[in-house]
């Protein structure tokens, strides 16, 4: 099979173009923390690097729940663009990023009491939580340039505008990196600097994005309706689904948190070593995100032209790629894990337990890839109902696999937490034939 072939109506150049980028952005992210790190470090105090990763950690959090916002855009715009609804493009846009907004608003304005909650359940000493609060009250205000960003990046992914949606998220990283290195070094505004320069860079990138938007919005049938935006059966159906991916989230959140939460419980080594073998997770997850991504649009496509042919083809051509890469990550994990581990960490109790347990973090991407991409069909169709049902029982049944396995200790975590995937997975397939069904709903709610 030659490079630029595919299944049928999609072909391996179509996957590439979405999904590299993609891979490329998210890896790309991470690097913000590090530089924040690294800067904040050239400043003789101890206190600042805990002040700007407690204060980090909070917005990780905040921010991760509202990425629905960048799912449900992508997933509904899809639908417009495989439609060929031009005007329904513009004002999927419009709906998303007026509730972005909104969102970003309610957030500066509830500040007080998400702080006062934020501190109160992660501690740190009096200066680093003075110089956490001082971070926090200068960054909430980037909220609503922050939402619109996941908007704006969601609806280049949809309209086949992936290397758009790289260069936005290459300025945010940039412009931030240099802000943070203006501010801190060149200015010595410590904390308060690296703060500005993640605000300052999230409306620089929202800015640029609108402008990129605008223009090629210039190049779709119709105008601007702001009643069609309002519409209301259109904004309930975006709420809904924005709703169900936030509950999901929510879901996922526990189940992470709980973990983290358990293994402190077990010492400081368990922690310190199941936090290493997480970070083996996310960046497999940073991978898989860019076929996921991928799926979310040839998914939506199909749904929008009432192709089942179109739907069948991007499910298998997204899963087989999506199922080479995990097993590529897996098998690369196996082998360098540990000498992975050794970089990351001298202690050599960490390094015990950790490689005790690598077997499980390699294990990850293999087990884990499936419902990954199950929930890229399911968004694309916006059977996201479906997909938060699926989530919800999961994670009573992690729970229930945790309790049966507790005796175990690190060991029955660590399954308890690949059957989390298993269990997304196989609830999520046993559905799979109600979203096939979606392509028929979607032509009948658009006739």
């Amino acid at each position: 099979m030659t490079l630029g072939k595919g299944l049928g109506s999609i072909g391996h150049k179509d996957l590439f173009k979405i999904a590299i980028p993609i891979m490329i952005a998210n890896v790309s992210t991470p690097l913000i923390g590090v530089v924040d790190t690294i800067i904040i470090g050239r400043v003789p105090d101890p206190a600042l690097i805990g002040s700007v990763a407690i204060a980090s950690l909070i917005f990780t959090f905040i921010y991760w729940g509202f990425g629905f916002l960048r799912m449900g855009t992508a997933g509904l715009t899809s639908q417009a663009a495989g439609a060929n609804d031009q005007e329904e493009i513009r004002s999927t846009l419009g709906r998303s990023a007026l509730l972005a907004i909104i969102i970003g608003l309610a957030l500066i304005a509830l500040q007080h009491p998400i702080s006062e909650l934020s501190f109160y359940l992660i501690h740190g000493s009096p200066r680093v939580e003075l110089l956490a609060n001082e971070y926090f009250d200068i960054r909430i205000w980037s909220a609503p340039a922050t939402l619109t960003n996941y908007v704006l990046i969601g609806w280049l992914i949809a309209i086949g505008k992936a290397r758009h949606a790289l260069a936005l998220q290459l300025l945010l990283n940039v412009s931030n990196m240099l802000l943070d290195i203006l501010f801190v070094l060149g200015l010595n505004m410590g904390v308060k600097g690296v703060a500005l320069g993640t605000l300052l860079s999230e409306y620089g990138a929202a800015g640029a994005g609108i402008v990129i938007v605008l223009m090629i919005q210039n190049r779709l049938a119709g105008a601007w309706d702001i009643k069609r935006i309002l519409a209301k059966q259109k904004m309930i159906k975006n709420l809904s689904v924005n709703a169900d991916i936030l509950v999901r989230s929510l879901a996922l959140i526990v189940v992470f948190t709980w973990f983290t939460a358990s293994s402190a419980a077990f010492g400081d080594t368990v922690l310190a070593a199941n936090a290493v073998l997480l970070h083996f997770m996310t960046v497999s997850a940073y991978f898989l995100d860019g076929i996921a991504f991928a799926t979310e649009k040839f998914i939506g496509e199909s749904v929008g032209k009432n192709s089942s042919r179109h739907f069948s083809d991007a499910a298998k051509l997204t899963t087989m790629w999506a199922g080479g890469v995990a097993t590529v990550i897996s098998i690369s994990l196996l082998i360098y894990g540990p000498d992975i581990i050794d970089f990351i960490t001298v202690d050599n109790s960490i390094r015990e337990t950790a490689k005790e347990y690598v077997i499980f973090a390699a294990l990850t991407p293999l087990i884990g890839v499936w419902c990954f991409q199950l929930d890229g069909i399911f968004i694309g169709a916006t059977a996201t109902a479906l997909m938060r049902n699926s989530m919800l029982v999961s994670t009573l049944l992690f729970f229930i696999t945790w309790k049966s396995l507790e005796d175990l200790g690190n060991l029955g975590l660590w399954i308890a937490l690949l059957s989390h995937f298993f269990y997304r997975t196989l609830t999520m397939y046993l559905q799979l034939p109600k979203v096939i069904g979606a392509i028929t709903e979607y032509k009948v709610s658009r006739d």
